[in-house]
């Protein structure tokens, strides 16, 4: 049995523009062959990214399992999923999304053939319901890498909805899907650091039936009223919905806000979110206290 790779160093071998907000890197790596892949649509992984037109900085794995990096070269990481698996030809496609800012886009944005970054083994967190005879979906364009491969993974006799915002017209792309009853909608012009979003708008105007698993993915302030509408207001069960923050707005700012906090703030936060086994309920009195302090 082939030994499951501890990280993967993969090369980019080629770059294919989605539309003007998006764009497709293909990676290579030998490890890829024997990848320990969820083969679910929304699996994710930590990529480590090094200064643009650098080489990467290869971790230790410690006794302990974790990666270890000299202090002064500790990479960017940043969580992103796998749109197109290939174990045989030993690739992997991540889509970027190209919003002129952040270390991740910026290095996506600057890709070229030979560059290389290293990731580890991916996760995953969409899981609907046996029953669910019926999929909502709602995300703006950090979620259509998933969406894409969740759409095209679908079982044939899912009645499924998408509704995506996107910043503008020409960002929207093709989407395929093998559920045979598939209606996508579009919102441009909305959220995606441009604007208001509107995830919890889109979700107030869909029906959503008892057999029906919610999956919503955005940027995660914006979701947890999205989150409050499905949990408290529809009184969904919590396994049939899934919340999923992918990115915060002005996340350096908001970062230099949250470590400023003193540590009564920082006592307060950690006790709301372990205050109960409930994950849904922690998740209530966490984002509470985020709302209370202003974050």
């Amino acid at each position: 049995m082939t030994d499951t790779p501890a990280y993967v160093l993969a090369e980019v071998t080629q770059l294919a523009p989605l539309s003007p907000g998006m764009t497709r890197v293909t990676l290579r790596a030998d490890e890829l062959r024997s990848y320990p892949s969820t083969r679910v649509g929304d699996e994710y992984v930590r990529v480590h990214f090094p200064d643009q037109g650098a080489e990467p900085v290869i971790p230790e794995i410690g006794q302990d399992g974790n990666w270890h990096y000299p202090e002064d070269r500790f990479p960017h990481i940043a969580p992103y999923t796998i749109r197109r698996f290939d174990p045989a030809a030993g690739e992997v496609d991540i889509d970027f999304v190209l919003h002129g800012h952040g270390r991740a886009a910026s290095w996506a944005a600057g890709a070229r053939p030979g560059n290389r970054i290293v990731f580890g083994t991916p996760r995953r967190l969409y899981e609907p319901p046996a029953g669910a005879a019926r999929q909502i979906f709602v995300t703006d364009a950090t979620g259509l890498p998933a969406l894409g491969r969740l759409l095209e993974q679908l079982d044939p006799t899912t009645e499924a909805t998408a509704v995506i915002e996107v910043a503008d017209a020409s960002h929207i792309i093709e989407l395929a899907s093998s559920a045979q009853q598939l209606d996508v909608r579009w919102i441009p012009g909305r959220g995606n650091g441009i604007g208001p979003s509107a995830i919890t708008e889109a979700l107030r105007e869909l029906t959503i039936a008892p057999d029906t698993y919610v999956w919503v993915a955005g940027e995660a302030t914006e979701l947890r009223t999205a989150r409050r509408y499905l949990r408290h207001e529809r009184r969904l069960p919590t396994e049939w919905y899934s919340v999923i923050g992918y990115w915060k707005y002005r996340q350096e700012e908001w970062l230099k806000r949250y470590e400023a906090l003193d540590a009564a703030a920082m006592d307060r936060l950690t006790s709301a979110r372990e205050s109960t086994p409930d994950q849904e309920l922690a998740r209530d009195l966490y984002e509470s206290q985020l709302e209370r302090l202003g974050l």
